[in-house]
């Protein structure tokens, strides 16, 4: 098996891209000290990985953003660290709550919209469905985070399911 150590940042701004039929123009949940309690940091180290890391709320400027960095090693079948939305049955983030009522109130959500900066290494956003309950199974999209502040946009109808070539995601599905 080949140990691989990487180190990396990633900088990550997030909103959801919505084709109006109301007055809105996009959901936008913009990193904000009010959100920490939404978003959490996860290693492989939950499945016996030794890769190791965090996430650090920064500004620069006038924006706000959340700093992920660390040391990712593929040592213990490990390989991972990563900023998750911390959504269970019990608590959804407002942000969930907002996209859930946008799709109530007519507007069509098309995709998620990232402003990033990094390493230049590849990345991954995955979602998750109230279908998808194995961690091997999820709907994802990769991008490239350079060097410097670009705007990556994922349609949903781009994100392929982990498991299958055939399900698409649905948004009504996302939890």
């Amino acid at each position: 098996m080949v140990n691989t150590l990487k180190q990396f940042t990633a900088f990550i701004l997030l909103s959801f891209i919505a084709t109006v039929s109301l007055a809105k123009d996009d959901l936008t949940f913009p990193i904000q000290q009010g959100m920490v309690s939404d978003w959490k940091y996860v290693s492989d180290r939950v499945m016996g990985g030794v890769s190791e890391g965090n996430v650090y709320l920064e500004k620069e400027g006038g924006t706000s953003f959340a700093r992920l960095i660390g040391d990712v090693s593929t040592r213990n079948n490990g390989g991972f660290i990563q900023l998750r939305s911390a959504v269970s049955l019990f608590k959804k983030p407002k942000m969930f709550q907002l996209i859930h009522d946008a799709n109530k109130e007519g507007q069509e959500l098309q995709g998620v919209r990232l402003n990033v900066r990094g390493n230049g290494e590849i990345y991954h956003v995955m979602i998750r469905t109230y279908f998808t309950w194995r961690p091997s199974d999820y709907y994802y999209h990769t991008f490239e985070a350079g060097d410097d502040w670009s705007q990556v946009e994922m349609p949903f109808s781009a994100f392929k399911r982990s498991t299958s070539k055939t399900s698409k995601l649905d948004i009504n599905d996302i939890r």
